[in-house]
Parts: C-alpha cells; structure tokens; sequence
C-alpha cells in the first residue's frame, strides 16, 4: 500500500515547459518573469507591489529591514509558529517579545498583544496559522497604536478574511513562502514580499538588490535576495492553479470535518466565521496524540505535530528572558496538534483511508 504522504509538489507540462523556454532565454535573473510574478501574485492579494524573493524567512527579514526596525525595538510574536517568524526579528537585531494564541483558532491572540505592548514595541507579526487569518481586530489596534503589522502568510496562500480582503492585502507588509509543501510552489525555495502601502513599495525591489536603484547606486543595506526568473516562471503557472487546488483542499477538509465530528479524543479545527481558510495543515487537537500518530502511521499514513517546541522554548533562545515563561494556551495544545494529509492531490481512496485511520484511532 502506497504511503500517503504530508505533501507533494505540484509539477506539470506547463510548468517543465515555462521553466524550460525561461532557461533556453539565458535570461536567468533579473529578468521578465520575477517581475511579472509579482506583479501578478500583488493582484491577487490585493496589494499594490509583490516583490519576489529567495524565501519566506528572508521575506520576514526584508519586511523588518522595509519599516526600518532593529536594535532597541521590540516585535511582538506568537510563539506557536515556524521559529523563522521570531528569529528574523533577532537577525535585525530587535528583541522577539512572545505572545499566546487564541483557544479556538490558534492564531494570535489581540488581548495577549495589548498586554505585551510597551513605549518600544515597534510591530506585530501575525501569523495566518495553518490557513487561517488572523483576527481582523490586529490591524485596528496596530492603527491605534501607530504599531506596523506585517503578515506571516507563508501558509496562507488564497485564505480571506470575513471583508473578502485576501492575506497578503491587509498589513503594511506581508510575507509569503513557496517552499515545495506549500500551497503554491516554484520547483525550489522562494518567497515574497507584498506590501498595500505606496512609501514602501519603491524600496521594496531595491532591498532584494544590494539596496540599489536604477543607476546601480546603493541607498541603503541590501543584499543578494532575488528570486531566479526560473523560479518566478513557474510561480506564475501554479499561480494559475491555486484556486483550484484550494478548492480541492477545502473538499477535503469538508470531508473530514463530516467524518470527525463527535468522535472522541480529538477535536477539530475551527474555522473563523465568514473567512476562507487555506488549508496549508489540516490539525486535529488530540487527547492522545501519540496514539493517533502510531495509527496513521500503521496505515501507512503521515502525520506531523505542530509545533511540539514552541518558539520561546527552543534552545535559540535559551537566554531570552521569556525562556521558562508559561503561555496557557500554546502550552496545552503545542504538543497536540497533529496535522494530517490535506493537499490538492490526494485521491478519494485517500481520504477514505485517512478518515478510517483516524476513526480507528478514536475508537480502539
């Protein structure tokens, strides 16, 4: 029986044919493609430039570097996420501040951020966890108090808030990932820039270029970040897939959420109310989650946890004052959330099997 994996890059003749003609141009970098990618990836989020990159973490970092963020300035972020989403803070040099999560939905929490919020804090980093948006409420209190929010939608690709505005329009910059288990891919590591603000999308393509203009003359500290146009060129085409495959992803969830509700030993996740979730991870928060694991497992299944070591815990911040500090919720339900199989190329077979494991599990 063929082992059903986490996720699966998305490959097709389109995509071999437009990396091919973008190589057979000998225009490699800096070229037609990475800026056509963003410009078409900024529409779709509704934003006013997309500027491509080498990957998320570098985006997160770029996003920082943008709103002029560093030593003495402190950046407010849940702890429950991908640990690049705090030590990009750390690489400008400001101080990661640490925040719990909402019960429901595991994003991050407003009333953690108010009482978090110092004369120093300088921005919030949200992130639209799994698919799902953060609550609407950040940017409000962001714009009260003159705090900049910068959108971690690594995973967050298509998903919408109850406004219709798509993650990637809704902060002063956002940041995106196309690693090969996300939702869009580019046949490699990449990520994205986006931003909604005019004063900051014309340093936007400057950063990802040793900080320079048009004649080559550098303003300010830049590096080497571009995305190469063979990247950017497939980006595009699975750019022209996404809505499918999302809505592929949210069948599935669909399905599971019919098959998995009232069974005991797990809860499923909660979707906020009027918002289009991604659908990056599929999480069930179990009772056992080890049980559950081994199996999925048997059935020749993967699954993963997310994330076990929360980002205050991990060794990297080891002397960060906030090391042994206790975060109700992201304590009770980090090691708990067991993610299943819920990409765009999963077959009914599938699915069936994934739900069958699962009810076994909650059963036996």
């Amino acid at each position: 029986m063929e082992r059903i994996a986490m996720a699966q890059p998305s490959w097709d003749d389109e995509m071999r044919a437009a990396a091919m003609d973008t190589l057979d141009s000998l225009h490699w970098v800096k070229g037609p493609q990475g800026k056509a990618f963003g410009e078409e990836f900024a529409s779709y989020c509704g934003a006013v430039q997309g500027t491509p990159c080498q990957s998320g973490s570098v985006a997160l970092w770029g996003a920082l570097r943008l709103l002029e963020i560093g030593p003495g300035d402190e950046v407010l972020v849940p702890s429950l996420t991908y640990i690049a989403t705090a030590t990009c803070v750390s690489l400008v040099g400001a101080t990661p501040v640490f925040v719990d999560v909402e019960p429901e939905y595991w994003c991050v929490d407003v009333k953690a951020l108010e009482r978090a919020r110092t004369p120093r804090t300088k921005a919030v980093i949200g992130v639209h966890l799994f698919g799902q948006m953060s609550d609407d409420a950040i940017v409000s209190w962001c714009a009260e108090h003159g705090i900049a929010y910068i959108e971690d939608a690594a995973q967050a690709h298509g998903a919408q808030t109850p406004s219709g505005q798509m993650a990637g329009g809704v902060g002063d910059v956002a940041c995106f990932s196309f690693f090969p288990s996300k939702n869009l891919a580019v046949g490699g590591e990449g990520g994205m820039m986006m931003t909604r603000r005019n004063d900051l999308a014309h340093r936007m393509a400057a950063l990802v270029n040793h900080g320079r203009d048009a004649r080559l003359e550098s303003h300010e500290l830049g590096s080497n970040l571009r995305m190469s146009e063979v990247a950017a060129a497939i980006g595009r085409v699975q750019l022209k897939r996404l809505e499918a495959w999302l809505a592929q992803r949210q069948s599935v969830a669909a399905r599971y959420e019919g098959a998995f509700a009232g069974l005991n030993g797990i809860t499923t996740p909660k979707v906020r109310a009027q918002t289009r979730h991604a659908w990056h991870q599929y999480c069930l928060l179990a009772d056992d989650p080890e049980k559950l694991q081994q199996t999925l497992s048997s059935a020749n299944i993967d699954s993963r946890i997310y994330y076990a070591t929360p980002c205050h815990r991990q060794q990297v911040y080891a002397d960060h004052p906030q090391h042994d500090a206790t975060f109700a919720v992201t304590d009770e339900v980090c090691h708990r959330l067991v993610a299943i199989p819920v990409h765009h190329h999963l077959s009914d077979d599938d699915v069936e099997r994934v739900i069958q494991a699962v009810v076994r599990a909650c059963s036996s």
